[in-house]
């Protein structure tokens, strides 16, 4: 007699299931790749237990071209052997990216939860599940501390993120990548290889490929690490912010105050804000600097470490009528009993010049005055001439750029006006110039200098 072995069932990787609710119409972000692919497949095997109205939903970025169409195709396919309801648009993404000045890893992250935004506002879903593993999350957690991010950073990829018109869910933060690859070989599903993985003039897949591999040498358990501090930057940033809730209202006033008591405000009472230096110096530094980011934040402006202690300085030691001028117009001035923060807008004309940043070519310039960071390469580098070096700054009157497709240079200054960029902003517009020639500028699409490529991306 011959007993015929049943192969057993392949093993999923962990889901966190406590996300989802009965009865909730969850779609899928799939772009093709191992990690959604995963997610698609196991939601799919749960989602009569689970109680959950699944669909799938695939953004096409309009990059990598056929690549791309194939991936679209793939996953339109998937949709359809699986029986499930399937949403797909397309934008264009390199446009969108030059037009707000970033980086293409940025921009395609922002259209793509504004679609997912969408479906969730037009009611084709509840919720949309993201594939972001844990191997994701150890990476945006070192993403995030080389940029010098603070604990809402460190913080990385969060399980919930609610949005006005539903939520965002990660249920696959606690999977690896080897268990979802393993997963969807057992199955015999195949996957979409993004070859854009693979180019190391993105940050991420440096991290990937380069830095965490290295780290891994000192410490092998570098992932789990940067895992294990997301969690506890998470729940240390909830405290922090119930305690800023309690404290906010006892030390940050608005307005300016008046004889006879009361407080008066100007025409725009969002733009000042006041800090009770008397209590703030009762504080523990730790809050000091939690309350005076959080003011400065609530104006609109966001304070990186060297700013926050020269603020900090000033509220603490300084005199009545010392006043520090910071980035994109915003301003702290030291009354006899206030620190008090304005964000006003500057006038174009006036003749504001933050540092020049400056870097050797290859290299990165990390710039809070403008809160950015730009990584600047040769595509041909020569053993035989000096490096260039490359010169961050605001633009000055008299600049003139070549955009793509334009018959000739134009004038900076005309530009900002095309992009209805005004006050502080405009005053303060970034660009980089390589051996007197403005190679790059935020917001628009130059023509490309011979052999430079440049990468820009925000500071957090």
């Amino acid at each position: 007699m011959i007993l015929l072995m049943r192969a057993p069932a392949p093993i999923p990787p962990p889901v966190d299931t406590a996300l989802f609710k009965p009865g909730l119409r969850l779609a899928v972000g799939v772009s093709g790749g191992a990690d959604s692919v995963a997610l698609l497949r196991a939601l799919h095997a749960q989602s009569t237990a689970l109680g959950l109205v699944l669909h799938a939903a695939h953004l096409h970025h309009g990059l990598r071209g056929p690549e791309a169409d194939a991936d679209q195709a793939f996953v339109r396919a998937l949709a359809a052997e699986l029986n499930l309801p399937f949403h797909v648009s397309q934008v264009n993404t390199r446009a969108e990216a030059e037009r707000a000045g970033e980086s293409i890893e940025e921009a395609a992250r922002r259209l793509r939860y504004g679609w997912f935004r969408q479906l969730m506002a037009a009611g084709e879903a509840d919720a949309v599940a993201t594939a972001h593993t844990r191997d994701d999350q150890a990476e945006t957690v070192c993403a995030k501390f080389l940029r010098g991010a603070w604990t809402e950073g460190l913080g990385g990829i969060h399980p919930v993120v609610e949005f006005p018109e539903g939520r965002i869910l990660r249920p696959y933060l606690a999977a690896t990548r080897a268990e979802v690859e393993s997963y969807l070989t057992a199955l015999g599903q195949p996957w979409r290889e993004d070859s854009s993985n693979r180019h190391l003039t993105f940050t991420r897949n440096r991290i990937r490929h380069e830095l965490l591999p290295q780290l891994e040498t000192w410490n092998p358990r570098v992932r789990d690490h940067l895992v294990q501090m997301a969690v506890l930057a998470r729940d240390e940033e909830a405290w922090w912010q119930a305690e800023l809730a309690r404290l906010t209202p006892q030390i940050l006033l608005a307005g300016k105050p008046v004889r006879g008591g009361g407080r008066a405000f100007g025409p725009s009472p969002d733009s000042a804000l006041a800090v009770d230096v008397t209590r703030l110096a009762a504080l523990h530094p730790a809050l000091q600097r939690r309350l005076l980011r959080h003011a400065a934040q609530q104006l609109g402006a966001k304070l990186d470490f060297p700013a926050t202690e020269a603020i900090r300085s000033l509220a603490l030691e300084g005199r009545a009528g010392q006043r520090r001028e910071l980035s994109l117009g915003l301003r702290a001035e030291r009354t006899s009993r206030e620190l008090r923060l304005t964000l006003s807008p500057v006038p174009a004309s006036s003749a504001i010049d933050v540092s020049d940043y400056t870097a050797l070519i290859p290299g990165e310039i990390v710039a809070p005055a403008f809160g950015l960071r730009l990584r600047i390469d040769l595509a041909q580098p020569s053993a035989t001439h000096a490096a260039p070096t490359a010169h961050l700054r605001n633009w000055r009157p008299g600049d003139r750029v070549r955009l793509r497709h334009s018959g000739g240079p134009r004038k900076v200054k005309e530009v900002l006006e095309r992009l209805h960029v005004t006050g502080s902003s405009r005053a303060l517009w970034p660009v980089l110039e390589v051996a007197g020639h403005i190679v790059w500028m935020k917001g628009v699409e130059l023509e490309p200098e011979q052999g430079i490529a440049v990468t820009p991306s925000s500071l957090d």
